[in-house]
Parts: C-alpha cells; sequence; structure tokens
C-alpha cells in the first residue's frame, strides 16, 4: 500500500472514532503526556486532514503544527485494535 493511500485511510478512521466536534471539545494533549505511537498516529491523522493533501510537504508541516488536536483520536484507534 503506497503512503497517500495509508494517510486517506488512517484520516478516515480518524474520522469515524472522532468526529470534527468532538476533537475540537477535548483537551489538547501535552507533549510529554502522549507514547511515541499515539504522537506518530495523531501526526498521520493530521496530514490526512490538511487542507491541501496533494501536496506531501504541506501535509506534514500541517501536521507537525496541529498533531496534539489529533491525540484523543489516536487514542481511541490505538485502543480500539487493542
Amino acid at each position: 500500500m503506497n503512503t497517500s493511500r495509508r494517510i486517506l485511510l488512517t484520516g478516515l478512521a480518524g474520522l469515524a472514532v472522532a468526529p470534527t466536534a468532538a476533537a475540537a471539545a477535548a483537551p489538547m494533549a501535552e507533549p510529554g503526556e502522549v507514547t511515541v505511537a499515539e504522537e506518530r498516529f495523531a501526526r498521520t491523522i493530521a496530514a490526512a486532514h490538511a487542507p491541501d493533501v496533494t501536496c506531501a510537504w504541506q501535509a506534514e508541516r500541517y501536521a507537525d503544527a496541529h498533531w496534539p488536536e489529533y491525540v484523543a483520536a489516536a487514542r481511541a484507534v490505538i485502543g480500539a485494535r487493542v
């Protein structure tokens, strides 16, 4: 599976678990409270939600800036897989 498809599917999984309204209501996680797996998955979900997903560079910048907002979604997906 190529990277863009993986990012797209991860973003869709994040949307299914934590809609935008619920993610906005959830408090942002502090970087010290997040595991490496949660941070990486949150960055992947954030990259999939970038305004211009077709540009990998802009998606990566968006993910770097907004990944704490997606930690709740990442935790929900990781928790569902366990």
